[in-house]
């Protein structure tokens, strides 16, 4: 699997394949611990999918590979899926109110504090920045459609009882 294999031309394996390598050096231990730290940690149900260049191996802004700065010069980009956990985020914190919200980040942390410490915890784990954003599966699947934005879902969203 090369470097710069566009993800559409990728199956779901060696997509995983390729955030194993980039994000935690190749250690599938690391990533499955990760995974399981998010579904403990996030409201039941909860879908999770990284999107972003540690999916593409291209940053968006610059076209640089990941981590081109340097290991933890990446960050990831967390995309939390379900109606639950969108209600820990600010009612000012939406780009669009109830399907898509702002990031939460190191530079605005307080946007959802109830889930900054698991936030915290993760970034520490994969040790580098990590951002959370809550979305609807609607949007999810248009940003990769129209925008050419692929994901790859980690964690299936379930519908809560």
């Amino acid at each position: 699997m090369g470097n710069n294999q566009v993800v559409k031309d990728m199956s779901d394996e060696q997509v995983e394949k390729r955030i194993v390598r980039l994000a935690f050096d190749g250690d599938a231990l690391a990533y499955r611990e990760f995974c399981a730290k998010l579904k403990a940690g996030l409201p039941e149900g909860t879908g999770v999918a990284l999107r972003g260049s540690v999916v593409t191996n291209k940053r968006w802004e610059d076209g640089k590979p990941f981590d081109a700065g340097g290991r933890g010069s990446s960050d990831l980009d967390v995309t939390l899926i379900g109606d639950k956990v969108m209600e820990f985020w600010n009612e000012d914190a939406f780009y669009i109110p109830g399907l898509h919200t702002k990031p939460l980040c190191d530079e605005d942390p307080g946007i959802a504090p109830a889930l900054n410490p698991l936030r915290e915890e993760i970034q520490i784990l994969a040790g580098r920045p990590v951002n959370f954003q809550a979305t609807s599966n609607f949007i999810l699947f248009t940003r990769d459609v129209l925008f050419d934005e692929p994901y790859r879902t980690v964690i299936e969203p379930q519908k809560a009882p």
